[in-house]
């Protein structure tokens, strides 16, 4: 058996060692997730892992209730218990009456969306060193250009794919696409995007050298 699934059987059947064990497998995965969507502002006040931390404490909570349910994927109901961790610990910090679009995520099945600037700095980071600082505002404006030139699911399917390393099926399973439209979505997004991957990965290979 998948060891993920012998954990949620397990955890299903009342072992809390093997709920833990089983978050802590995605915590990583978790902590990429908030790290991507965090707003700017909170980034030297919010730890993405305290909110993680904080997503534990409600997977916990709330796990009987799901695996009763059974509504959702395990890895989809994961993180968008953590997304919405994440909401709410922006609104403590930035006050009740926050109602940014991208961080409402109370509802069932929704969940923060990435913002196409936030995705263009995960994807320069990613690829890019300390010593080509010089280069990275023009890098950036060139991913950010691309990218503002998908619409929000193509994006979505970009970031986590590749940047947060979910599967296709994953990623169709998250956005409530068939799997098949997920893996043409991607591909689609990739050839718009790739004058700028290609740039990145030339900076990359220069320094290399």
């Amino acid at each position: 058996m998948d060891p993920v699934q012998a954990l949620l059987a397990r955890a299903r059947a009342g072992d809390q060692r093997a709920l833990a064990d089983l978050f802590d497998a995605f915590r990583e995965r978790l902590v990429r997730m908030v790290e991507l969507r965090l707003d700017t502002r909170l980034r030297r006040r919010l730890d993405p892992a305290d909110v993680v931390q904080e997503a534990w404490l409600e997977v916990a909570r709330r796990f009987p209730e799901w695996a009763e349910a059974d509504s959702m994927p395990w890895h989809v109901w994961l993180r968008l218990t953590t997304a919405q961790a994440l909401v709410h610990a922006q609104r403590r910090h930035f006050g009740v009456h926050l109602r940014d679009p991208r961080f409402e995520a109370s509802r069932p099945g929704s969940r923060p969306s990435v913002t196409a600037a936030q995705a263009a700095d995960a994807l320069v980071d990613s690829a890019t060193t300390p010593t080509q600082a010089a280069r990275r505002s023009e890098l950036r404006a060139r991913v950010l250009e691309a990218l503002e030139s998908l619409d929000e699911i193509d994006r979505e399917v970009v970031v986590l794919r590749h940047y947060e390393g979910l599967s296709n099926a994953e990623a169709a399973a998250e956005l409530s696409i068939e799997t098949a439209a997920a893996s043409k979505r991607f591909t689609r997004a990739l050839l718009r995007l790739q004058p700028a991957l290609q740039a990145l990965a030339s900076d990359v290979s220069a320094e290399g050298r």
